[in-house]
């Protein structure tokens, strides 16, 4: 029994040897191996192991961690050959950034799911039909925050709104919708960190209502003013508030092109025209008929909006108020009561009427 364990034992060495110094035969065919973005260490040995390339995908993914080259392995189309390489070799050619078509697009914080959608389909990566139904029915419970994301929300527009993160990504022309997809989901659960999830639970809050809060923020805000929005928005949805509903313009009965209205831009027109926006999601995204939050998020927020939305960090003076306002300068004025919004309001006006001379 101890000589078969010698033995055992000495064959996988000499395997392992001859597997990371290229000695396991002669290079063999030509292969192409495309490695999509954002793939770990364990995704890149598996497609080098189901195209030849290798012999052990968990003996070349000690090995990378081991030199120290996680971070160096990029994505994209390789031509590689079936046996022949070493470990150091191949981690090499995997380091150089291969050619392949692809397409890079910039989404700012706040842009919604739909905008998106025709953004990737203007590219020609897909249609904005095809992404949708992905992003909002696709299987991406490889995820944290999925298992958050309610399933059963008869009221909510889209499932995936407030999930896609916004930020500059580079996609592979032949890529699949699913992977698109989870390119900005992935990325969304990055930023969401387990602290983030500790206070949550913390507060008694739930990752769809930090996230609805955000959009809030993000699209009456999107700037330092951040965590002074999010703490009137947090006031009114406080137990006792006697201002209960967020009333914000940004999701609201306001029909005109000449407001940000969720709504108005966005809703209605998916649904062929106002008139035709079911009156149970109408009735639950705008903010002055429904009480607290409404039924799902109204844009994908950055993560300063949603950092605010969670714990706000707010200037003194903003501490209890109700009301805010801003003029075309882009100054905020917050109230305690409906008496002193209505005088900042006055303000406002007068600073615009100023403005537009």
């Amino acid at each position: 029994m101890l000589l078969l364990l010698v033995l055992t034992a000495g064959a996988a060495g000499v395997f392992a040897y001859n597997e990371i110094n290229g000695n396991g035969g002669k290079p063999g065919a030509e292969v192409t191996v495309s490695i999509p973005q954002g793939s770990g260490v364990a995704a890149i040995a598996k497609e080098l192991k189901e195209a030849g390339v290798i012999r052990s995908a968990y003996l070349f993914r000690w090995y990378v961690g081991h030199k120290g080259a996680t971070g160096k392995l990029q994505y994209g189309d390789f031509t590689l050959q079936t046996g022949g390489y070493s470990y150091d070799g191949l981690i090499a050619e995997l380091s150089t950034y291969a050619k392949a078509d692809s397409v890079r697009l910039t989404f700012p914080e706040g842009t919604t799911a739909i905008a998106i959608a025709q953004k990737m389909e203007d590219a020609g990566l897909c249609t904005a039909e095809e992404f949708l139904e992905e992003a909002n029915t696709g299987d991406f419970s490889e995820y944290t925050f999925w298992q958050y994301v309610p399933d059963d929300a008869p009221d909510r527009f889209m499932k995936c709104e407030g999930y896609l993160f916004p930020d500059t990504y580079e996609f592979l022309t032949d890529d699949t919708v699913h992977h698109y997809v989870a390119t900005f989901y992935a990325h969304f659960d990055k930023q969401f960190t387990d602290e983030m999830y500790r206070e949550l639970e913390k507060q008694e809050l739930t990752l769809p209502e930090v996230i609805t809060l955000a959009s809030f923020v993000q699209e009456e805000a999107g700037n330092n003013q951040d965590s002074n929005v999010a703490q009137v928005f947090r006031n009114r949805l406080a137990e006792g508030s006697p201002y209960p509903k967020l009333q914000s313009n940004t999701s609201s009965y306001v029909q005109s092109d000449e407001d940000n209205n969720y709504l108005w831009n966005w809703v209605a027109p998916y649904y062929g025209g106002w008139e035709d926006i079911p009156e149970n999601i109408r009735n639950a995204y705008d903010t002055y008929t429904c009480t607290g939050l409404p039924a799902g998020p109204i844009s994908n927020p950055g993560l300063a909006a949603i950092q605010a939305a969670l714990a706000p960090q707010c200037d003194e003076e903003v501490r209890d108020c109700y009301f805010f306002v801003t003029d075309l300068s882009g100054h905020y004025y917050y109230a305690k009561t409906y008496a002193e919004h209505q005088a900042n309001c006055r303000k406002a006006a007068e600073v615009n009427q100023s403005l537009k001379k």
